[in-house]
């Protein structure tokens, strides 16, 4: 429920703060003394549509915060954590609105869309109005009232859930059959490419690897003739290796002749032989290295060229070859196996079919039974409304072939105000105080199903007295055993059967001021009774006012 509405700066409001109970609550008060701007403070704070106009005149920007004690299984709570909105504790919805015209949308100090504002705020609180439609336009709230009426949600949704069962296999045979029919028109290319690439039978990093042994074989190639040149310096017939080894024989066969005259020359060739002969082995192992059969190089380029060639066929990266391998097998599979399978999804799409038309059945046949029993509540409540001779019907059409998650019925609320009248939409048959007076009905029939936890009613009263606004305000009592009401009256009758009753009025900022403020004031049993004489009599109140204002307050205690 509404618990707390605090408002800042808003039309004539400068500064206001009012705490809600439960049960009905009226607000009364003259002619724009200001009721209509507390229903735009509200609205604006569920994510109502914002107006610069809106701000205080002098003002940069205005403020509504609207505070709701709700249960942790509402609606609006799950809303708000599907959204990442932490909902712990009371609901607090805040609403700023600058005079240039921009608006910012808070819930729980944390910022939020003016949609999910209005979404989580639609779950909280209804606004109905003499001319207000929102609850009665549209024919899918109508069916929502029904089902909520006649306690179906859970087998709406079992509906909703076989109907998106049907669905989803409608589309997946509907895409299977789209594949297995563009297979069919390629059957005979990809059955040839199929093979082809199986006997190619490319494998991943196959590419690299090959142009890798490649440029070896190929870099091998170049300078295996230099390398064999140098080892048949080294190891041919004219290799220095001999002479030198030659040479140093002599030299040490001299040295003994001369000490030390060509010990050093002996020891830097016997060096020099040792380095040759290590040359001899590197060269020979190098040309060892670059020892390749041609044949190997002929093989491998014939592979490389291959799957390069492949790869412009088949307008893929070399790379991707192995996957369109995949792919074109599983693709050849499916047309293989693909009538098999069609069967198969056919099936599963007919008996989805057959459940959920089951169900929406039954639950239409369900719709029909409760779309009786809430005409005739509704009747019952009519003729103390002053609508003894109207009539209110539900009309159920139901059409297998135009199934919907919510089923195959559309359901309509018409009515006949007159007998002999043509029986039509409410909307477009019930005059404007016709239609708070079946909305007032509907909602009393439907008690707490379907609604939110608070209502306003703004004047839905206007136009009658006597015994029909005694019935009214019966009737917005008793809805408020069940949810809290919230009444702008002009209606003594009404007034009078509030547990709460707030006068609305508007006077001077402060005395001497020229600026006006709307105020708000709860009022004890003596003004009670005051203003309900006001309300009896007009400007000038009388006594006899006064004791028929009693007369009201004590038949209602």
């Amino acid at each position: 429920m509404l618990i707390q509405l605090s408002i800042r700066d808003i039309v004539l409001i400068e500064r206001l703060d009012l705490a809600f109970e439960t049960g009905l609550s009226v607000l009364t008060g003259e002619t724009g003394a200001g009721k209509s701007i507390l229903l735009d403070s509200l609205s604006l704070a569920l994510g109502g549509r914002g107006d610069g106009d809106l701000v205080r005149h002098g003002e940069d920007r205005g403020q509504v915060t609207a505070v709701f004690d709700v249960g942790m299984d509402h609606g609006a709570r799950k809303l708000l954590r599907e959204n990442g909105i932490d909902d712990e504790g009371d609901l607090i919805f805040r609403r700023q609105q600058s005079a240039d015209g921009r608006t910012k949308a808070y819930v729980n100090d944390q910022p939020v869309s003016v949609q999910l504002m209005r979404q989580a705020g639609q779950m909280l609180v209804e606004i109905h109005g003499q001319h207000d439609d929102r609850a009665l336009v549209d024919t899918n709230a109508h069916r929502t009232l029904l089902d909520a009426f006649a306690g179906l949600t859970d087998e709406v949704s079992e509906v909703s859930r076989l109907y998106r069962l049907w669905r989803d296999s409608e589309r997946m045979l509907k895409k299977h059959r789209e594949k297995v029919e563009g297979a069919a028109r390629e059957a005979d290319y990809l059955r040839s490419s199929v093979e082809e690439l199986e006997k190619l039978s490319p494998q991943d990093g196959e590419e690299d690897e090959l142009a890798d042994r490649r440029q070896k074989m190929m870099k091998a190639e170049r300078i295996a003739g230099d390398i064999a040149e140098a080892s048949e310096f080294l190891n041919g017939n004219a290799s220095p290796v001999p002479h030198i080894a030659s040479l140093v024989r002599r030299l040490e066969r001299k040295s003994h002749e001369a000490p030390g005259l060509l010990e050093d020359t002996v020891t830097l060739l016997d060096a020099a032989l040792d380095q040759l002969s290590n040359a001899q082995m590197e060269v020979e192992a190098a040309l060892r290295k670059t020892e390749y059969d041609p044949r190997e190089l002929e093989r491998v380029e014939e592979r490389l060229f291959a799957l390069r060639a492949a790869s412009r066929k088949y307008s893929v990266p070399v790379t991707e070859l192995p996957a369109l391998a995949v792919r074109m097998i599983a693709d050849l599979a499916d047309l293989d196996a693909g009538e098999e399978r069609l069967a198969r999804l056919e099936a599963e799409v007919g008996l989805a079919h057959e459940n959920y038309d089951t169900a929406a059945r039954s639950l239409s046949d369900k719709r029909h039974h409760a779309g009786t029993a809430l005409a005739t509540a509704v009747m019952t409540e009519l003729p103390a409304l002053k609508l003894e001779r109207a009539r209110f019907m539900v009309e159920i059409t139901t059409d297998a072939q135009e199934a919907l998650a919510e089923g195959i019925d559309v359901v309509e609320f018409h009515v006949q105000t007159n007998p002999g009248t043509r029986p039509g939409s409410i909307m477009k048959v019930a005059s404007g105080g016709e239609l708070s007076r079946f909305l007032l009905a509907l909602k009393v029939a439907l008690a707490d199903r379907g609604s939110a936890p608070t209502l306003v009613f703004d004047e839905i009263d206007t136009g009658v007295g006597g015994a029909v606004a005694d019935a009214i305000g019966l009737r917005l009592k008793r809805l408020s055993e069940r949810v809290q009401v919230l009444s702008v009256t002009h209606a003594p009758q009404v007034a009078a059967r509030a547990a709460t009753h707030l006068l609305i009025s508007k006077g001077p900022v402060a005395e001497g001021s020229e600026k006006i403020a709307t105020r708000v004031a709860t009022m004890e049993q003596k003004d009670r009774t005051e203003e309900i004489a006001r309300m009896l009599a007009g400007a000038s109140v009388t006594e006899e006012a006064r004791a028929a204002a009693k007369r009201l307050l004590a038949g209602n205690g």
